[in-house]
């Protein structure tokens, strides 16, 4: 039975932790080959499991000394019907993914939960195309139809939230909110931005939060920002616009570089940490409700450790 599905203790204003760049950071920084970008794929195997457990370790140690919890999030960004498939599986395997997924991490859970430190487990969903570019957009309805099977295998799982990382559309993430209402678990929406600030789709943060609040009667349970640079988007938010409250989470790359910079790059850029943390610490001015912290392309444990210092020096 999930611990926290009807309750999330990362939704009070105490500080909360999660990974940072999990794909990166194995395949850059472990040498370790992903197909297609699929980190799940390396629970097949008690090696595979082994390096995944050892990842996060790294991560709930810095958490558990400095903050009052820690979302554990899944290695499911790739595990939807379209990749799964191209990576050589069968649809028939997303419950086992899943089911292998959440035991993993229950067992992280068990090891370092206590009574002052709280570890919900989310599973992560990833956009149906690329999470940079636009392609192949679905209307909302296509996208709950798509995003149902992976959204319902979740929630016959002891996950307690699902949030969905890199979305960069709207349609897409009010697929999603809609088919995670019908299953009755929270979900949480992290868009990616430009480095003007805007969904690849061009449509506002700003405007992206409030249609689909409006749209959806508020179901989401709160918003998050992942996979862009600081620099990219604090311009463009105002901590006097109730959108604003709404974003309670941030997964900032290590690098400043565009999206498209990014994808052409052949070495990883992990920015200059201290840098990242101090623009972290900055965004709280701009994000009344921010207090969950973690990182996306390009981090590591060590971006983590250096944001969680200056979080706690500047509080």
């Amino acid at each position: 039975m999930a611990n926290y599905r009807n309750q999330l203790p990362q939704l009070s204003s105490e500080t909360f932790m999660t990974d940072g760049g999990l794909e990166t950071d194995l395949i850059f920084n472990k040498g370790i080959d992903l197909p297609e970008f699929a980190a799940f794929d390396l629970l097949k195997s008690s090696d595979g499991k082994q390096i995944l457990k050892n990842y996060y370790r790294d991560y709930l140690v810095i958490a558990k000394k400095n903050c009052n919890g820690f979302v554990l999030e899944a290695p499911t960004y790739r595990a939807n019907p379209d990749w799964v498939v191209k990576i050589g599986y069968a649809l028939d395997d997303l419950q086992d993914i899943h089911n292998t997924a959440v035991k993993e991490l229950l067992d992280l859970r068990n090891e370092f939960e206590d009574k002052n430190f709280k570890v919900p487990i989310s599973v992560c969903i990833g956009p149906r195309g690329d999470g940079y570019v636009p392609s192949n957009i679905m209307t909302a309805e296509e996208a709950e139809e798509y995003h149902s099977s992976q959204i319902k295998v979740v929630s016959n799982t002891n996950a307690d939230l699902v949030s969905a990382l890199t979305i960069n559309y709207n349609e897409e993430a009010m697929g999603i909110v809609n088919a995670a209402k019908k299953q009755h678990i929270p979900i949480v929406i992290s868009y990616t931005v430009e480095t003007d600030g805007n969904l690849p789709s061009g449509q506002s943060l700003k405007d992206a939060i409030s249609s689909l609040d409006k749209a959806t009667n508020n179901y989401v349970s709160y918003y998050m920002i992942n996979c862009a640079h600081p620099e990219h988007f604090k311009d463009v938010l105002n901590a006097n616009e109730s959108w604003t409250k709404r974003i309670k989470g941030l997964r900032a790359n290590a690098s400043n570089k565009s999206h498209a910079e990014l994808d052409e790059s052949e070495t990883l850029d992990i920015g200059n940490k201290e840098e990242l943390a101090q623009d972290y610490c900055d965004l709280k001015s701009h994000l009344p409700n921010l207090n969950i912290i973690g990182g996306c392309c390009g981090t590591d444990s060590t971006h983590l450790e250096s944001i969680c210092k200056s979080w706690f020096e500047n509080n």
